[in-house]
């Protein structure tokens, strides 16, 4: 299957949704957006690092040390409350961004 590669800053709200659930790993990030897209995006890890520096940045996710399922040291990235608190107060906007997007891409 092919990769679809990400517009920079596109990945940024898919991995916060994904982080909605609970704090998760990198590769629990990706797995997470491949499985719900039904496989259409694949997150390489390069991207997903690059998404998760910005966000932390932005203090929309912040970093914990934790051990992983196989007891070894491991980072995972959880929403600050900045961010859970932006989900919950502006769910209309995250409804629009894809309609506003296909409009744009529609045009003649």
């Amino acid at each position: 299957m092919a990769r679809t590669d990400f517009l920079q800053g596109s990945l940024d709200p898919l991995t916060l949704k994904a982080l909605t659930i609970e704090p998760e790993h990198g590769w629990s990030v990706s797995e997470r957006i491949r499985q719900v897209s039904g496989e259409l995006l694949q997150v390489r890890q390069a991207e997903l690092y690059l998404a998760s520096q910005r966000l932390g940045r932005d203090r929309w996710t912040c970093l914990r040390w934790g051990a992983s399922d196989n007891n070894r040291r491991a980072k995972s990235y959880e929403l600050t409350q900045f961010s859970r608190n932006q989900f919950d107060r502006e769910p209309e906007s995250r409804c629009t961004l894809p309609i506003a997007v296909d409009s744009i891409l529609d045009m003649a």
